[in-house]
């Protein structure tokens, strides 16, 4: 904890702040801690009950993902709070956990939009690598029904979701542009040049013409 606070960068404070995160520490100088540390799940869980937002990354990135259970990942998730925490949590840990299917089962439907957001999140991941046993057209009914309206990181994470089925499964692309036009969610959001715009038919678009020139 004294290391994290001599980390402390008032500057980046002000700049993770706007993306609604309580934490100072430069993410390079972390992970270069986290380095040095090496894997220690014990040292992890400690950090962890710290609460203290650059501690819970620390843990994140030392910690032995296969050996949290379904319990203590779905307690870790409702207790993050910080988008950061939530992003590394799932995507470094609950998606190499045995757990994964389970937890976006439960996560999906929960009434929390910050929880189901990351059952989306791992549903979007799913889409693109497996699949099978998914009912994609349910999903696209449930997107084009609630995304609209949705809260911000839950409609982020829908969005996601429908762009990876218009990508990675052609059965379903012209209804996922379709829904994407008509919603119009993520049109205006701004993207750097050379970037690709999170906008679903745009992203869609954009990954098949490559999938098509490679």
């Amino acid at each position: 904890m004294d290391e994290l606070s001599a980390l402390e960068d008032p500057r980046m404070r002000e700049v993770n702040a706007r993306h609604g995160d309580d934490h100072g520490v430069n993410l390079s100088r972390l992970r270069a801690l986290a380095k040095r540390l090496k894997t220690q799940q014990d040292l992890a869980q400690q950090l962890w009950t710290t609460g203290d937002t650059a501690a819970r990354l620390l843990a994140i990135l030392i910690c032995r993902p296969g050996s949290f259970g379904r319990d203590e990942l779905d307690t870790m998730l409702r207790s993050a709070r910080a988008p950061k925490i939530q992003d590394w949590l799932i995507n470094y840990v609950v998606r190499k956990n045995p757990h994964t299917e389970e937890l976006r089962v439960l996560w999906s439907a929960d009434a929390d939009p910050v929880v189901a957001g990351a059952g989306w999140a791992l549903t979007a991941d799913r889409v693109a690598k497996h699949a099978e046993g998914l009912d994609l057209a349910e999903l696209l009914d449930i997107i084009e029904a609630e995304m609209k309206d949705a809260p911000e990181r839950l409609q982020w994470a829908m969005n996601t979701c429908l762009a990876q089925i218009g990508i990675h499964h052609p059965e379903h692309r012209e209804r996922a542009l379709r829904i994407g036009e008509r919603l119009g969610v993520l049109r205006d959001y701004p993207t750097s040049p050379g970037c690709t715009s999170p906008f679903a038919p745009a992203w869609i678009n954009e990954m098949v013409r490559r999938q098509d020139a490679g």
